[in-house]
């Protein structure tokens, strides 16, 4: 494949990563303000899709294209500001992994309980708490490497 195929492989694989993580919180914290669980229940479950689908094929046009791009230029990984954008990606992916992703998993779980309309319990709300914290660090990750991808300084 040509090295233009890649590249828009790869910016395609950054436009869903990119877009899934900063619109994901915004529709999240509209939903949680509504406090209706019929409304969390569902935007739980489509948090949930939308992070496999979107976050994770985006992850695997970035990998998979910008290794297939960085196979064609082997002194880029001697690049300082590409190693600290890798770096950067993978941080995001490890919290992505380690603790967004579980966290979802289990309000998914607590909110199938509530789907019909019952309390949402604590635990929800405490859960919703630090998925908050470490969204914000998973996001704001990505978005180094995505200006050092760019910049390149």
């Amino acid at each position: 494949m040509s090295y233009l195929v890649w590249k828009v492989l790869h910016l395609l694989g950054a436009c869903l990563f990119l877009g899934n993580n900063l619109v994901t919180p915004v529709w999240r914290s509209v939903a949680e303000r509504r406090r209706d669980p019929v409304i969390l229940a569902y935007s739980q479950r489509l948090i949930t899709l939308t992070d496999y689908v979107f976050t994770g094929g985006g992850i695997v046009l970035l990998l998979g294209a910008g290794h297939a791009m960085a196979a064609r230029q082997p002194l880029l990984w001697q690049q300082r500001w590409f190693l600290w954008a890798y770096v950067l990606f993978a941080l995001s992916g490890i919290v992505w992994g380690t603790v967004l992703l579980p966290i979802q998993i289990a309000q998914a779980k607590l909110a199938r309980e509530f789907a019909s309309g019952g309390p949402i319990p604590e635990r929800f709300w405490q859960l919703s708490r630090r998925w908050t914290v470490a969204g914000i660090i998973a996001s704001l990750l990505p978005l180094g490497s995505l200006v050092l991808m760019v910049v390149k300084p």
